[in-house]
C-alpha cells in the first residue's frame, strides 16, 4: 500500500528572525475573511483579539511602534492558535507560526521566567511532559486516589476555588486500565503487513489508554504490527505554543531518534494536536499519519463489525480540520460500522476551548467556548461524541458529565475496536 503524508504546510521549529515576521505579517491585506471564524473575535468583538488584529500588533512591536508590553501580551496569549483564520485565508498567511514566533519574543523579554510559579510549572513539566513514561507508574496511584474519594474532597476545599489546580482536578477523568505498560512490539494477527510506529505522546498515558489499545487492536487486525518504543516523548506542541521553542525542538529531535531505525510503513498519531505538530516540523524519514486517515485508506471487506443502533455525534478538533486537513476521516471509518448514526456537530469551525493548556491559562475564555460546544452537543441528542483529540475530548466530556449528560466521549478508533470482532 502507497501511504501518503497529510497535506499541510511543512514548516521549522526554528526561531524566525525580525525580517523573517514581518515578511509573513506583511501577506495579511486585512480584508477580514477571517473574523466570522475566529473564535475569540466573535466572544469579545474587539479587533485586537482577531487574526488580522493581532498581525498588526505583531507588526507594530516588531518595527518597535508599539511597545511588546501587557496589553500586546495579553491579547497573543488570548488567541487559541485553532488557526481557523488560516483555513479561509486567501493569501495564505502562516498565522499560527507568526504567533508562536511572537510567543517567543514575549517569553525572551519577559520577566515571568524568573516567577515562582513559572519555576514550579515548567519543572513540573520538565519532569512529567518531557518522561511520559512516569505516567505508566503513576496511573494505579491516580486511581487509588479516586477510588478514596480524596479528588472529590479536594474539589470542596475553599482555598483551591479559582486556580488551575483545582480546574485540572475538575476535570481529571476516571482512571481505567491502572496497570497497562507498553510492550515495545505488539505483532499483526495473520498474515503481516506491514510494519507501523505509535505515537503515545504524554498526558494520554495517563487518561487515554483505551485509545492506544484500540489502536494497536484495530491494526493487528488489519495485518500491521505495531511498534511502541519507549524513549519517545512529548511531542513538543506544548511549548512550541507557548514560546519555548528551542525546547521543543529538542523534543521533536528526540522522538526523530527513537524512531529512525524502525523499518515503518508510517508513524501513526492518535491525538490530532499531537499529529499536526508532528507532520508541520516534521523530520521524520517515514510519513508521519494520523489513525482516521490510515484506517480510511485501509481495507476492511475482510472485517466484521457487530451492529450499533445508537446516534453518534461527531466532532472535528481544531488541529484535525484546521491544520491536518482531515475532518472527513472519522466518518469515513465510522461508516464501516452497520446500523450506526452519524451526526456532524453544527458549527464545526468554532474551538471547544480546550487548546492544549489554554483551558488552564484563559479560563474564562475557554469556558464561554465550551458552553457553546456543548450546546450543540445537545441538540444532537447523541448517545456518543467521537473527538480525535484527548484535549478535547476530556474538556467536553467534564462539562458533560458535570451536566450527566449520558453520553460518552471517545475517539473513533476505540468504538471501531469495540464493535469490531477480535480474532
Amino acid at each position: 500500500m502507497e501511504t501518503t503524508r497529510l497535506e499541510t504546510p511543512q514548516a521549522s521549529v526554528a526561531s524566525w528572525n525580525q525580517t523573517e515576521i514581518l515578511a509573513e505579517a506583511d501577506k495579511c491585506v486585512a480584508c477580514g475573511l477571517c473574523l466570522p471564524y475566529c473564535p475569540t473575535y466573535r466572544l469579545t468583538l474587539s479587533e485586537a483579539d482577531s487574526p488580522r488584529g493581532r498581525i498588526a500588533m505583531i507588526s507594530g512591536v516588531m518595527k518597535q511602534h508599539i511597545p511588546m508590553n501587557e496589553r500586546f501580551t495579553l491579547h497573543i496569549d488570548r488567541c487559541l492558535t485553532c488557526r481557523a483564520c488560516e483555513y479561509v485565508c486567501p493569501s495564505k498567511v502562516s498565522y499560527g507560526k507568526l504567533v508562536d514566533q511572537a510567543r517567543v519574543k514575549i517569553l525572551n523579554a519577559s520577566v515571568k521566567k524568573a516567577d515562582v510559579p513559572y519555576k514550579i510549572r515548567s519543572w513540573l513539566e520538565r519532569q512529567w511532559i518531557d518522561k511520559p513514561w512516569r505516567f505508566d507508574t503513576l496511573r494505579p496511584f491516580v486511581k487509588l486516589f479516586q477510588q478514596l474519594g480524596l479528588q472529590r474532597l479536594l474539589l470542596r476545599l475553599p482555598f483551591l476555588n479559582g486556580t488551575s489546580f483545582r480546574l485540572l482536578l475538575s476535570k481529571l477523568p476516571p482512571i481505567r486500565y491502572p496497570f497497562q505498560h507498553w510492550q515495545s512490539f505488539y505483532p499483526a494477527v495473520g498474515k503481516q503487513r506491514g510494519e507501523v510506529g505509535l505515537f503515545l505522546g504524554c498526558i494520554a498515558r495517563l487518561i487515554d489508554v483505551e485509545t492506544h489499545l484500540s489502536t494497536i487492536a484495530v491494526l493487528n487486525q488489519l495485518g500491521y504490527s505495531v511498534h511502541v518504543p519507549q524513549q519517545q516523548t512529548c511531542c513538543g506542541a506544548l511549548y512550541q505554543h507557548r514560546g519555548e521553542s528551542a525546547h521543543s525542538g529538542n523534543l521533536l529531535a528526540q522522538n526523530q531518534q527513537t524512531f529512525k531505525d524502525l523499518n515503518l510503513t508510517a508513524l501513526i498519531t492518535t491525538a490530532s494536536g499531537c499529529g499536526a505538530h508532528l507532520v508541520e516540523n516534521n523530520g521524520f524519514s517515514i510519513p508521519v499519519m494520523d489513525i482516521n486517515q490510515f484506517l480510511a485508506e485501509q481495507d476492511f471487506s475482510q472485517i466484521k463489525f457487530n451492529p450499533l443502533a445508537k446516534r453518534v455525534a461527531v466532532h472535528h478538533p481544531c488541529t484535525l480540520r484546521h491544520v491536518l486537513r482531515g475532518s472527513q476521516f472519522p466518518s469515513k471509518i465510522l461508516a464501516y460500522i452497520p446500523e450506526i448514526e452519524l451526526k456532524e456537530l453544527a458549527n464545526q469551525d468554532q474551538c471547544c476551548g480546550a487548546a492544549g493548556t489554554y483551558f488552564l491559562d484563559q479560563p474564562g475564555i475557554a469556558e464561554a467556548l465550551l458552553t457553546h460546544k456543548i450546546q450543540d452537543v445537545l441538540a444532537i441528542n447523541a448517545d456518543y461524541l467521537a473527538t480525535s483529540n484527548i484535549g478535547c475530548a476530556f474538556h467536553i466530556a467534564s462539562q458533560l458529565n458535570e451536566q450527566q449528560a449520558g453520553i460518552e466521549v471517545l475517539h473513533p478508533v476505540t468504538l471501531l475496536a469495540r464493535q469490531m470482532s477480535i480474532q
